[in-house]
This record gives structure tokens, sequence and C-alpha cells, in this order.
């Protein structure tokens, strides 16, 4: 059935290096941000000797990612000595090939993703958190039905199938112990990939019963009247790192101060974004194509560049569990702190 085994994912990583090359190539700056490389024009001089460090960062083209933006716009990562160039991706593991080879220095994504590359040996380490879900109230991310679908709950996800923007990711694991601590039985779902820009047309094309979505998409599928079955995070692990920052081993060791200016620029990021939500709103029209009326009411993630290893730690153990992973991942080998 739904079932993602350990043969799949070495299948997926030996794909996913396959075919780094023409997926470089093809890559194509987030979505409504222009041509060329983002940088914004810095309001603050630059803090080391007015050089300015370029940092390639891979990013999904969702709304967190906007405080990216605001950050370069706001000259913080100038201000710490960083040239921030941005390049778009589905999903945190379809950067880790770039990461890996140094063609991103940088990607912003799931957490998942990072530790699963660990276990397959790829040197990978997080090296800040970004965001995290809201642990009560309306989520950021959540699974969506069609208005009159009969898929009301979480239970009713038993023998469907279910998109979600990347194949064993924090998405289906969440999705399976929401539905394994409501009773229903996780191993009977499907899961199909379609990146979250697609899955609301395709829900409504009918090649998913249900789609797991982040935002702005959720809010917008919502609006358009259809309904959430459950928002597996809050059901899961409230709170939950949703992205956060990961380089290669090699490129953090070859560059320890360029590391530790880039965390700290991320930190002062971080506690703008989530101060300033309203900024980061304004953004998403031109950063993502969005209707200005929706994005001045959309519900954002808690932005926060700390390293939440609780959580983390039991995001672990859900890998365990869904045969993600063999066995846990030791999070002093993953997380640079």
């Amino acid at each position: 059935m739904s079932q993602i085994t350990i043969k799949d994912h070495e299948v997926v990583v030996k794909k996913l290096f396959g075919t780094f090359a023409a997926g470089v190539t093809a890559m194509a700056l987030l979505a409504g941000c222009g041509g060329g490389s983002i940088s914004g024009s810095p309001e603050s001089s630059p803090g080391n000797g007015g050089t300015l460090q370029k940092v390639t960062v891979g990013a999904i083209p969702i709304a967190p990612s906007a405080a990216l933006q605001l950050g370069i716009d706001k000259g913080l990562f100038a201000k710490h000595g960083i040239e921030i160039e941005m390049q778009s991706g589905q999903g945190g593991a379809s950067m880790l090939p770039a990461v890996s080879t140094g063609t991103m220095n940088v990607a912003i994504g799931n957490p998942v993703s990072t530790m699963l590359a660990q276990s397959k040996g790829l040197d990978l380490k997080i090296i800040s958190g970004y965001s995290r879900s809201l642990a009560e109230g309306d989520d950021i991310t959540g699974v969506v039905a069609l208005k009159d679908s009969a898929i009301e709950t979480i239970e009713d996800l038993e023998g469907k199938t279910v998109s979600v923007n990347t194949v064993a990711g924090q998405g289906d694991i969440t999705i399976k112990e929401a539905m394994a601590k409501a009773g229903a039985d996780p191993e009977s779902v499907k899961f199909t990939e379609i990146a979250f820009p697609d899955a609301p047309a395709q829900l409504e094309k009918g090649n998913a019963d249900a789609v797991w979505l982040a935002q702005p998409f959720l809010s917008q599928t919502i609006a358009a009247g259809h309904h959430v079955v459950s928002y597996n995070y809050q059901e899961t692990i409230p709170g939950q790192p949703t992205l956060v920052a990961f380089a290669s081993g090699k490129w953090a060791a070859d560059n320890p101060e360029l590391i530790e200016d880039f965390k700290a620029a991320l930190v002062e990021v971080s506690d703008y974004a989530q101060t300033h939500q309203d900024e980061v709103r304004a953004l998403l029209p031109s950063f993502l194509k969005m209707d200005p009326e929706l994005a001045n009411d959309l519900l954002l993630e808690e932005h926060s560049a700390e390293i939440d290893r609780e959580s983390l730690e039991k995001i672990n153990q859900l890998m365990v569990k869904y045969d993600v992973i063999e066995s846990p991942v030791n999070l002093n080998d993953v997380v640079l702190d």
C-alpha cells in the first residue's frame, strides 16, 4: 500500500543525484521575485569591512520563505556581511543534491529530509531553526478534502490517496501518526507526490482524495470552499519545527565564520519576521503572486532560529516507526550547534 521502505529511499536518493545536473540547469528563482539573483537594497552597511560574501540559499515557494526576502530588504543579512541569492526547490529532499555538492550553500527545508540524508551517509548538518507550526488553533499546514467529499476526519483517510509535497517526509509520517492516534490504519493510505502549488488543482481534478498543504495554498483552498480534514502537526507534535536551515558538513567546516555570521543573521531575520508579520504579508503578493486580499489575512507560522532538539527527537522516532529509517539518527551528528 503506502508503506515507504528503506529500499525505496535509496532509489529516491539515487534518482535525485542522477538528475541533479538537469535539475540545477532548470532551477528557477522563487515565483514573483523577478529575474537574476535575489538581493535586496540593504538598509544597513555590511559588517565585514564592506565586502559581502555570497550565500546561495534554496527555499520552497511557500509563505515562510518570504521572511528571507524581508531579511534581504531590511539589510539584516548585509549587516552580517552576507549577500543572499535564493533558488527554488520543491521540498527539502529535492534540494539535498545541490547542498551536498555545494551548488547551494544552504537550504531551508523540512528536518526529515536532512535526518534521512544523514542516515544514508550524506554529510548534512542542521545549522539553524527557521519556523515551526502553531501549537493550537488553526495551523499553517493541514490535510484538505473537497467541499462535497465524504472525507471529514483523519479516520476517513483509510484506503484513500493523499498528496504530499515530498514522499517520506514530514507530511506523510505525521499524517500516519495522526491516523494511528485516532485508531485508523495508517498503512492503508496511499501517498502521492505533488508540489504544493499544484496540489489544489489536482484535488479538484480528482487525482488525489485529499491533499496536504502549506500556506498560502492551505488558505486559498479553504477560501475556495474546501474543508480541513486534519491539522496533522498539531495532532502529533504540536509546535514542531516545520523548516530548518541545513548545509553540507564540508561547507560548514570550510566556512566556520561564515556559518556563524549566517546563523546570527538568521536569528535577527526570524525575530524581525515574527514581530513584523504584517511586513511578511505585504511581500506575498509579489513574492508568490498571490491575491493581496488573501495575503492580508494569511495565517503565518512562527519564525524562530532556535533548534528544537526535543521535537526533532520525536520526529526522529516517528521516522523509525514508519520505516523511513531503520534506526534513530544521532542528533549530535546532524545538528551543528
